[in-house]
């Protein structure tokens, strides 16, 4: 199936794909069950893309298929059904794409788009693109009547086991494969903290399973508000124009 087509269909059957998990995706990578594969090997199709030099430009019509449910802008689902991907290290996609249509990483959802993606030069085109994109100000933000509370507890969470990684303003290291969490919304990060916890993320760095391990969901909870509220000088979005005041009514004579 071409791009075009692949991309026409995918707001219809996107839905009924996510709903019933499909299964199609690749043979599960010998030894991942037990554990014994490196969860960063440099090898195959990741180092290939990891070493070429991607073009952004070409980069945008490979896109084109993941706009479909990460928005053209690459700003992702506010409900976390699809994490917001501009401005994040093309080391770190490059590495998340290549462990899905390895079988690293489930993602039944992603996988059928993931696997059209050509080569490693196209994977590397298509991350460059995505890093070049500006992160959105408006994003998905914990909501509780008690978010200064949450924020204020997952602060100090994050500063004694999240920043040395993740960096004072969620700018990740892209040498170190950490992903930008800046501008990433609450749902999704919530919900991936969650399934690392819990061993449901197969390719997660085990640095960063012995770490969140312990945490408690209230805990969990606190972090992800505190982190959807990081932004990154300079890689933000820039505030679109401010809405004109409505114009006074004359007064009553």
């Amino acid at each position: 199936m071409n791009k075009a087509l692949l991309l026409a269909v995918a707001a219809a059957l996107l839905p009924a794909w996510a709903a019933a998990q499909d299964p199609r995706k690749p043979p599960a990578r010998a030894g991942i069950e037990s554990g014994s594969y490196q969860w960063n090997a440099q090898e195959g199709e990741k180092i290939e893309a990891l070493r070429l030099k991607g073009d952004a430009k070409a980069g945008k019509e490979g896109y084109e298929v993941c706009g479909a449910c990460h928005l053209p802008s690459g700003a992702g689902r506010p409900d976390g059904t699809f994490p917001q991907l501009a401005g994040q290290h093309a080391t770190v996609l490059i590495k998340q794409m290549a462990d899905i249509r390895a079988g690293l990483r489930d993602n039944p959802t992603m996988y059928p788009f993931a696997k059209e993606l050509t080569d490693a030069q196209e994977l590397a085109n298509v991350s460059a693109y995505i890093e070049s994109l500006c992160i959105p100000v408006d994003h998905g933000r914990y909501a509780g009547k008690d978010a200064t509370e949450q924020i204020t507890k997952g602060k100090a969470l994050y500063e004694k086991q999240c920043l040395e990684c993740h960096g004072k303003s969620g700018e990740g290291d892209k040498g170190k494969f950490f992903p930008v969490i800046a501008g990433q919304h609450y749902e999704y990060l919530l919900r991936q903290m969650t399934e690392i916890r819990d061993g449901k993320r197969r390719n997660a760095n085990p640095d960063m399973v012995k770490v969140i391990k312990p945490y408690s969901n209230d805990q969990l909870v606190a972090i992800s508000a505190y982190q959807s509220s990081l932004v990154m000088a300079g890689s933000m979005c820039k505030a679109g124009p401010a809405k004109p005041a409505p114009a006074a009514k004359p007064a009553k004579k």
